[in-house]
């Protein structure tokens, strides 16, 4: 959308500039052209062959190599113009990109030059004769949003190589200027867009076309009252004028003719060559600029996509062993038909949001809508792949849980404050009851949460409106050093039949029936909560009959604590995560996957942070090494990298003899989120442990915080 507007923006200029410099009356000779040249002129008309004439082709509107290979634009409407009045015929030819010199020129026998800059530097200049101007514009800069341009500040400015003679006007009227030569005009916009140079200063018609690019949206054109853009056309010749020297003779002639035909072509003319050349050819906006602007809705697309590629992989592994060590076909036909269906339904969706989002480029309000969307089915594919990594991990049987302090009456609240509004937009009366004399034990806080989310979730999803769900916790003391915590969750829903209880635990089971139509998942989240329950040396059992409801009993071990010993919890603040730092931090990305990174560095640069990206970790070694101290900030460290993984480089940037080693901030960002993996990043010397796929408003706040 933003680029059709910037069209259109640009074409009203356009026509407004065009119609204020028509004047009140036209300037067409009185005479016709048969009496408009000398008879030396008609002779030498009628015994002309074409005329050889070289034109550059990154000047749209004004001149470019057409789709019939010919020169096209304003400059080719003026040629024809030209050859109507005077009857000389013209071979048009495109330059070579870069600087064209002399020799080139009359070694390759062209009469004619078009688009060359009327000023004083050519009108001197040896070797060519110039016409008078065909083409009247102004010079615009190009640079970037937020420069405020001023004349007497140094800039480094992009000039083309097919522009050399600006070189001479910059010097004379801008001598603060550095002028770095760009073989091409779009190279020159892409220094600019890079930072590689300040500014571009060229044509308007030319800026324009270029800026309707989507991936120049955040460059703009300021005005140059001072530098006029007057185009003509010029013919070749010897750089020494002999006395009746013939091949000047030849071109002064050539010139004249042009003149005089110029003359004939009015203002309103050349106003309607100007409008229909760039109507002709406003930027056409190409798939690859498509692609540019919703990168991030296709890098979306893919990251849901190598989920599912992951998903597919580690389901087939792990249920190929299950029924390997338990014989069970059917179970397998079972599995494959529930991931088949959990992974086309969300898959259907996503290829079919991607051809609504293809087919309504220009709505921006359902491309809004769509993305929404799509990034509700890519954390739905998130979740698949999160269950499955979590039982595999517990099938292993060496994931470790976390003992830290956990205040149990804190984790209630904030389990009751999540649930809240699922269950009143399905208006289910939902009841706490919790008494817990030991409020504060050790444990894996995250896991225990897990558990209660989960089996509050099944309840709730099997729950008709209206219906009650009820939270009951109450503690047991077995001896000093352990507290039995029983919770049990009761609903009014569904329930589910005597044969399905017997094996609702185990992996990827579900109910198939009536009742449980459309409430369909993987069948991983019960397995899940009892093998956790398990390992907290509890256990997780299900009452349930038809139509009546379910009951389920988790039961875990636990030790005691002080909290007011271990510091007591308070539920957090809200956040801002979007807020920008204080200080503009520099920041050194370690991460192997390129487009992850370029991704990774765009989004820390769009928040304000200075960030810096490498591919290995013997790559962030070097780079911290050289640089100067306290010259980055923090360090975002992938694990798993060539040639040295991150564990590895941080042991050796911990271990460099410069007083910021020990200090710079290292983040661990990896895919590996279990208990081993945060233990062996603390034991490494990290400071943060930030995991995969990288929740970016809970990084720029741990970046904020840094």
């Amino acid at each position: 959308m933003k680029h059709i507007l910037r069209k259109a923006a640009a074409f009203a200029v356009l026509f407004i500039i065009l119609i204020s410099s028509i004047p009140g009356t036209t300037a067409y000779a009185e005479t016709g052209s048969g009496n408009l040249f000398t008879e030396e002129e008609k002779a030498f008309i009628e015994q002309c062959p074409s005329l050889k004439v070289g034109y550059v082709s990154d000047r749209k509107p004004v001149s470019f190599c057409g789709e019939d290979g010919e020169l096209a634009g304003i400059s080719r409407k003026i040629f024809d113009r030209i050859s109507a009045i005077s009857g000389l015929t013209f071979n048009y030819v495109e330059l070579p990109e870069g600087s064209v010199t002399y020799d080139y020129l009359m070694g390759e026998g062209f009469d004619l030059v078009t688009s060359v800059e009327y000023n004083q530097e050519n009108q001197a200049a040896h070797g060519i004769l110039i016409s008078n101007p065909y083409l009247s514009s102004r010079k615009v800069i190009v640079a970037k949003s937020e420069l405020n341009f001023t004349e007497n500040t140094h800039y480094t400015v992009a000039i083309s190589t097919g522009s050399q003679t600006l070189k001479k006007v910059f010097a004379r009227q801008y001598p603060n200027f550095e002028l770095v030569d760009y073989p091409s005009i779009e190279s020159c916009l892409d220094a600019v867009n890079r930072g590689d140079a300040d500014l571009l200063i060229q044509n308007q018609y030319v800026a324009d076309y270029w800026l309707n690019k989507p991936i120049y949206n955040n460059l703009k054109t300021i005005p140059v009252m001072e530098l006029s853009d007057q185009l003509c056309f010029s013919a070749v010749t010897p750089l020494e004028k002999a006395e009746n020297d013939p091949v000047w003779k030849e071109k002064e002639i050539i010139i004249s003719i042009i003149n005089k035909s110029i003359s004939q072509i009015s203002d309103s003319e050349v106003a309607g060559y100007i409008i229909d050349a760039t109507m002709e050819n406003m930027y056409e906006y190409t798939f690859t600029d498509m692609l540019y602007q919703y990168r991030y809705t296709f890098i979306l697309l893919g990251i849901a996509l190598a989920f599912i590629g992951i998903l597919i992989y580690v389901n087939m592994h792990i249920r190929m062993q299950a029924i390997a060590d338990r014989a069970d076909a059917k179970a397998k036909g079972s599995f494959l038909s529930t991931m088949s269906h959990e992974i086309r339904t969300p898959l259907n969706g996503l290829l079919s949001l991607n051809y609504l989002m293809a087919q309504n480029l220009d709505n921006q309000e359902k491309l809004s809508n769509y993305l929404q969307q799509s990034s509700s089915m890519a954390q739905y594919l998130l979740s698949l792949v999160n269950n499955i990594l979590d039982m595999s991990k517990l099938q292993e049987s060496d994931m470790e849980l976390k003992q830290s302090p956990v205040d149990l009456q804190l984790l209630f609240e904030t389990v009751a404050l999540i649930e809240k509004n699922g269950m009143e937009d399905k208006k289910i009366n939902f009841q706490m009851d919790i008494e817990l004399p030991w409020a504060g034990i050790l444990g894996d806080e995250v896991r225990i949460q897990q558990i209660l989310i989960n089996l509050i979730d099944n309840a709730r999803k099997y729950t008709n409106s209206g219906g009650i769900i009820s939270v009951t916790a109450r503690q047991t003391k077995q001896d000093e050093n352990n507290i039995e915590t029983t919770v049990i969750i009761t609903d009014t829903g569904r329930g589910m039949s005597e044969e399905f209880q017997k094996k609702i635990f185990d992996p990827f089971t579900q109910e198939r029936s009536t009742v449980s139509h459309g409430n369909e998942g993987t069948g991983l989240g019960m397995s899940i909560c009892a093998t956790l329950a398990k390992r907290m040396g509890g256990s997780l059992d299900v009452e349930s009959k038809l139509g009546k409801g379910s009951k389920f009993t988790f039961r875990f071990v636990s030790s005691p604590i002080s909290l007011d010993e271990h510091g007591s919890k308070e539920a957090p603040e809200p956040q801002n995560p979007s807020l920008e730092p204080s200080k503009k931090l520099r920041i050194l990305i370690a991460e192997d996957n390129e487009l992850n990174g370029q991704i990774l560095t765009e989004i820390l640069q769009d928040a304000g942070f200075d960030a810096v990206h490498v591919l290995n970790g013997k790559e962030a070694l070097k780079t911290f090494a050289i640089s100067a101290p306290g010259e980055y900030d923090v360090i975002l460290m992938d694990i798993l990298m060539p040639e040295m993984d991150g564990f590895e480089a941080t042991k050796a940037i911990r271990a460099l003899q410069r007083k910021d080693a020990a200090t710079v901030k290292i983040f661990a960002c990896t895919a590996n989120s279990f208990k081993e993996d945060y233990d062996k990043a603390m034991e490494c010397g990290m400071n943060a442990f930030v995991a995969k796929p990288i929740k970016i408003e809970d990084l720029l706040q741990k970046l904020k915080e840094a």
